[in-house]
């Protein structure tokens, strides 16, 4: 070694970074393995419902919802929809799966003006708003009323159907041409 040695030539030489991140893959990797055995051994919803209780994450709702649409234009303190023949056709076609369920919530936007008008309050108009699209899904035949189920709550004058993924079949029995691609089936 040399008087004009520079501390580079000195310093004790590191690990190259390639290994830590190949340490952290193989890492990922056993992770990932371990997380596929426990799938196998419990059923989903127990391990799912143990994750979250390791977590202290919320209970998860049975239902997943995946898609939404809205009927708009309530006028204040009213619950007579306006225009409601969009909101018919996408319900008559979300729902021709029998797994899934429609909620229907109604809103109101929070002004003095947006409540029942005999009783004052919101969330009875919301209610009103949220029943009066569900009879007009029920009877335009779009969505069964056992699938339906109703909600309030606060934002804007409008009602949001949510189609939900309930997971079980409802119990009807589905025709078997309903399957088929571009099916209009009354019974599907």
């Amino acid at each position: 070694m040399t008087i004009a040695a520079t501390l580079e030539d000195t310093a004790p030489q590191g690990r190259p970074v390639w290994l830590t991140t190949l340490a952290d893959l193989g890492l990922l990797l056993v992770g990932f393995f371990v997380f596929l055995h426990a799938n196998q051994s419990l059923d989903g919803g127990a391990m799912a419902a143990g994750m979250r209780e390791a977590f202290d994450g919320p209970q998860a709702h049975e239902e997943m919802p995946v898609a939404i649409a809205a009927a708009v234009g309530f006028a204040p303190g009213s619950a007579a929809p306006v225009e409601t023949a969009p909101l018919i056709a996408w319900a008559r076609e979300a729902a021709r799966d029998p797994r899934t369920r429609l909620t229907v919530t109604g809103e109101t936007d929070g002004s003095p003006a947006d409540v029942d008008r005999e009783t004052g309050s919101a969330a009875i108009l919301a209610a009103d708003r949220a029943r009066a699209v569900a009879v007009l899904l029920v009877r335009s035949g779009a969505v069964p009323p056992e699938r339906i189920a109703l909600a309030t709550g606060e934002g804007r004058r409008r009602v949001i159907a949510t189609l939900a993924y309930a997971g079980a079949d409802s119990g009807a029995a589905q025709p078997s041409n309903c399957t088929a691609p571009g099916n209009r089936h009354e019974a599907c």
